[in-house]
């Protein structure tokens, strides 16, 4: 039997050694097999496990596409000096765009449960805020920084809690927005309020995949893999995911 490895939701083949991105609008699920186009694969390099490669192709591509092709932060640090604040940044993407972000010219807050600061901190955080304290869910930085960017990766938040840590151009990107964010942004896009929430809709892209993958290959990049569980058991997978207390990523395999 071929060896497969699965991310939840999106299955990875291990034997064909390709990586392809995949998202939301494509769906997702449980499954050995799936069909992808060509031109949407790229190389996994033996330096690369399958486990790790797995993770990459929504989250990894939903940080990389928020804080690159949305926020226009510029990952070979060559941008302007700019304050981004991460929540929910011991998650699935949040991990990613914490790791991401520091390879630009930026200053990192981010907000997640106390049990993670120090495991954030790793990941390159300048600042972690426990967000279960009156501060951390004001989402205010312990030097006082306004944020010029924001990815929001953790529970929706309401505008009201944002607006007072804002920059005067602050632009918050929601990479899982709901219809109150949605509703949010036309609404600051009709006023013409410098200040925005803007939704991130994935639209995987293999040269970017391939971008991320080569990042992990060179160790400016990792995957990290709260927990494995078996094919024949997805179930056990899905309850580790809902108890909202994951670092990272969770892997289905056979």
């Amino acid at each position: 039997m071929s060896e497969h490895v699965m991310q939840l939701g999106y299955v990875r083949t291990r034997d064909a050694a390709r990586l392809w991105p995949d998202y939301k609008l494509n769906g997702g699920g449980l499954a050995e097999f799936v069909v992808a186009k060509a031109n949407l694969t790229v190389p996994r390099p033996p330096e690369v496990s399958a486990a790790e490669g797995a993770g990459l192709s929504a989250a990894g591509l939903m940080a990389h596409q928020a804080l690159t092709d949305s926020a226009g932060i510029k990952l070979d640090g060559s941008g302007k000096p700019t304050n981004i604040l991460i929540t929910g940044a011991s998650d699935g993407v949040g991990h990613y765009a914490v790791q991401l972000a520091k390879l630009g010219n930026t200053h990192i807050t981010a907000t997640c449960a106390p049990e993670h600061i120090d495991f954030v901190k790793t990941l390159g955080a300048d600042e972690v805020v426990d967000e279960t304290t009156p501060d951390g869910q004001a989402l205010e930085s312990p030097s006082g920084k306004k944020y010029d960017i924001v990815i929001h990766c953790a529970a929706p938040t309401s505008w009201s809690t944002f607006e007072p840590n804002l920059a005067s151009n602050a632009k918050i990107f929601d990479v899982n927005p709901t219809p109150s964010a949605i509703k949010t942004y036309a609404l600051k896009k009709l006023t013409f309020n410098k200040k925005q929430l803007i939704p991130v809709l994935l639209s995987g892209k293999a040269e970017n995949l391939d971008f991320l993958v080569k990042l992990v290959k060179e160790g400016k990049l990792k995957t990290v893999i709260d927990s494995k569980y078996s094919m024949s058991k997805p179930e056990d997978a899905w309850a580790k995911n809902a108890d909202n207390k994951v670092i990272g990523k969770i892997i289905v395999e056979p």
